[in-house]
């Protein structure tokens, strides 16, 4: 990697930094981004790494990703996918990065009926089939197969391992085209629903301090069709040990909105009536508040909103999240107010990881409440899930019931999400490995030090 001039952000105590390199070739696709806030930059040589309890420049600075010179990196700026599966550069079309729209018209352009379009879209996606080559197409014709079985793949992914928790959740690696690997995981319940959490990155921008997908920092966003062949691997595999798999969260590694392209892609493909035939209800896109990008989903999508709150201060949150830096609680909020009004029947869900003596007295309960006031929304009570390095401890069991009830006196839908698959480390928090290269830990505010 050829490294021009470094420069640092810098924002009251709180340092972060990037390198900035000139373009001289392009950037290799594994790069690390973090979110970085919108202040003024200087000279590397003109700081002191004390500010960040470093003694010198860490290893993770070289490999920081010029496109973290703003907060967030265009939505176009990682966007590795299309190209390769609609056949760029001579490589084989992708069937799973179309949608069914852009399928028939691919099709046909091969001189195919849009009937034989529509068979091919139900065996990848219907009919219990789940293709994964063209050997497994029985029905179409003959020709259609061979021009297929030359210029398609089916897969985007390789199976890399299935590990079972104690409680029945599994946790699927996968390896992509590129060598690097994401997990998904599959959660049965009793109830009758099972429901199989995506990734959407490789890895995750945003820093959130309690979460160690985040400790790794950003590699890549996952193409369209890497994300819905998560949710058809998850059928094809375990549909006949944990029955069907009828919810999807995009709640695994990444920030979906971030993404935004081709998650919107890609749940479109999910809720196909033809299709993989979620009920769009039942699919739930989770963000940390990345607010422009919430407006787009709100109007183009059908899909359920969750939104990670997990604060009720700016103090707070600003530590926990850095997002908030840019997009801060009344702005988030606010927005949700707005954008709701025209949307009926239609509730977000709010997700609030409970930190013990961070985020979980009585005060945020009752603070909490007045932050939701004219929002429609439920509210999910998570228990933190602890992994290596973190320094923060979840909230005793009684604590998040006596939480709860003053939500709940107060007239706010709230559940308690209960840990599953956490002995796997495939519980909310606990995905991906961030290897020896990690993000910034953010500095802690006074009053939090003895909680921690």
């Amino acid at each position: 990697m050829e490294i021009g001039c470094v420069w640092m952000r810098r924002t009251g105590t709180n340092c972060l930094f990037v390198l900035k390199k000139k373009p001289i070739r392009p950037a290799p696709p594994n790069l690390l981004s973090l979110p970085f806030l919108n202040t003024n930059l200087f000279s590397i040589s003109s700081l002191k790494f004390s500010h960040l309890g470093l003694a010198s420049v860490p290893k993770w600075a070289s490999y920081c990703s010029s496109s973290a010179a703003n907060l967030i990196p265009s939505d176009h700026s990682m966007d590795c996918s299309n190209a390769g599966e609609f056949g760029g550069g001579g490589s084989k079309v992708l069937v799973k990065g179309m949608r069914y729209d852009e399928l028939e018209k691919w099709v046909h352009s091969h001189g195919y009926r849009p009937g034989q379009a529509l068979m091919l879209w139900k065996r990848l996606y219907g009919d219990n089939v789940w293709a994964h080559c063209s050997d497994e197409l029985e029905g179409l014709n003959k020709n259609f197969k061979k021009m297929l079985s030359e210029l398609t793949e089916f897969k985007a992914l390789a199976l890399k391992d299935i590990r079972t928790a104690s409680d029945g959740t599994r946790k699927i690696l996968f390896t992509l085209n590129d060598g690097l690997v994401i997990e998904t995981v599959v959660i049965p319940c009793k109830r009758g629903r099972t429901t199989v959490c995506v990734s959407s990155q490789v890895g995750c921008a945003m820093n959130c301090q309690f979460c160690y997908t985040g400790r790794m920092g950003l590699r890549r966003h996952l193409t369209a069709a890497e994300i819905v062949e998560q949710a058809v691997f998850a059928r094809r595999l375990l549909t006949s040990e944990v029955g069907s798999i009828t919810n999807v969260v995009f709640m695994g590694m990444g920030e979906p909105l971030h993404n935004i392209d081709n998650v919107i892609k890609a749940s479109d493909i999910m809720v196909d009536e033809q299709g993989l035939h979620f009920s769009p209800r039942k699919v739930t896109i989770s963000t940390s508040g990345l607010v422009p990008q919430l407006k787009r989903f709100l109007h183009e999508s059908s899909c359920a909103l969750a939104v990670s709150l997990n604060a009720t201060t700016d103090e707070v949150r600003n530590w926990i999240m850095p997002i908030n830096r840019k997009y801060n609680l009344k702005l988030l909020l606010e927005t949700l107010r707005d954008e709701l009004q025209d949307k009926h029947n239609y509730k977000v869900l709010f997700e609030y990881v409970m930190l013990a003596g961070i985020n979980d007295s009585f005060e945020d309960a009752r603070r909490l409440i007045d932050l939701v006031q004219g929002i429609p929304c439920k509210i999910n009570l998570i228990s933190f899930n602890p992994h290596i390095g973190s320094p923060f401890r979840p909230t005793s069991d009684e604590k998040m019931i006596a939480f709860r009830n003053i939500l709940a006196e107060a007239g706010c839908v709230v559940f308690l999400r209960l840990s599953r698959g956490d002995d796997q480390m495939a519980a909310c928090g606990q995905l991906g490995n961030p290897g020896e290269i990690q993000a910034p830990r953010l500095r802690v505010p006074a009053q939090f030090q003895m909680a921690l």
